[in-house]
């Protein structure tokens, strides 16, 4: 037989054998992320439940990843870092938007088949997305108490409360640049969630009025209207979905499902920001 037999044939030039290197597997950790999905009922749609939530959890992962860095480059000055993960972070909740669209074809009865399998287990009790709200500004000390069984996701979730948002950083940043803002907002305690200040608006009007003159804090307030404007989306996504799947039954974690869902649409993250398109 000739030996070029046994020869592997080339794949334009791909490397084949890797006994002794590390391949795509390795490097993503497939085998652990794969074999993560654990499904408790019989029922074939619960594959889709516990894929949506865990692939939203690993997006939230890294929107976390970008914000922290966004926080850090406020407060050290350095916005076109800054400009650039917003936009990600952004974009990131795009894809969570969408997510929603995968969920939604299932119908209430494939929800009902795998609902008794979930016990208390709620997307509520994420601490990664309280995180996310925690660091945009709305912030809630009572909901710790969720997370007291899990000191790790406690202590993460108890510095987010503690720590400025990224808004209050990009106040402390309008500070710095000679904009007069009430000392009662920039010592504010930043345990409290973010409330509109009249000081705050009149230093936003200023830049919306000369952009020219502060096109980096101009561009900055866009950034974070986009943002919060992509986080209505996703929050108004999952409102309808849980309504079209559940209608306004309670939530598995306690609350009351669509109404409770609904009251968040209202909540504002950067006041000013939309306060001041009306005085302009």
């Amino acid at each position: 037989m000739d030996q070029k037999e046994n020869v592997p044939p080339a794949w334009h030039g791909a490397k084949m054998d890797f006994k002794d290197a590390m391949n795509y597997g390795d490097y993503l950790a497939l085998d652990q992320i794969l074999s993560a999905q654990h499904p408790r009922s019989p029922n074939h749609n619960e594959m889709l439940f516990i894929v949506q939530h865990q692939t939203s959890e690993l997006w939230m992962k890294l929107m976390l990843h970008e914000l922290h860095a966004v926080r850090a480059q406020l407060h050290n000055g350095d916005l076109p870092p800054a400009f650039k993960m917003l936009a990600r972070v952004a974009r990131i909740m795009d894809q969570l938007v969408h997510a929603w669209d995968v969920l939604a074809t299932m119908t209430p009865p494939e929800y009902s088949a795998i609902r008794p399998y979930l016990g208390n287990s709620s997307g509520f009790q994420s601490y990664q997305y309280r995180e996310v709200e925690f660091i945009l500004g709305n912030k809630n000390a009572a909901l710790l108490q969720m997370h007291a069984a899990a000191p790790e996701s406690f202590a993460k979730l108890d510095a987010a409360l503690r720590a400025p948002s990224i808004y209050d950083e990009a106040i402390l940043l309008m500070t710095r640049a000679g904009f007069v803002i009430d000392a009662a907002r920039t010592a504010a305690d930043w345990t409290q969630p973010t409330t509109s200040n009249e000081s705050v608006k009149q230093a936003w009007l200023t830049v919306y009025r000369e952009p020219s003159k502060y096109w980096a804090l101009y561009e900055l307030a866009e950034k974070l209207v986009d943002l919060e404007t992509a986080f209505r989306f996703w929050r108004f996504r999952h409102v309808t979905t849980v309504e079209r799947i559940i209608g306004f039954k309670m939530g598995t974690g306690g609350t009351a499902g669509v109404s409770y869902l609904r009251k968040m649409l209202d909540v504002v993250l950067f006041p000013e920001l939309f306060a001041l398109r009306t005085a302009l």
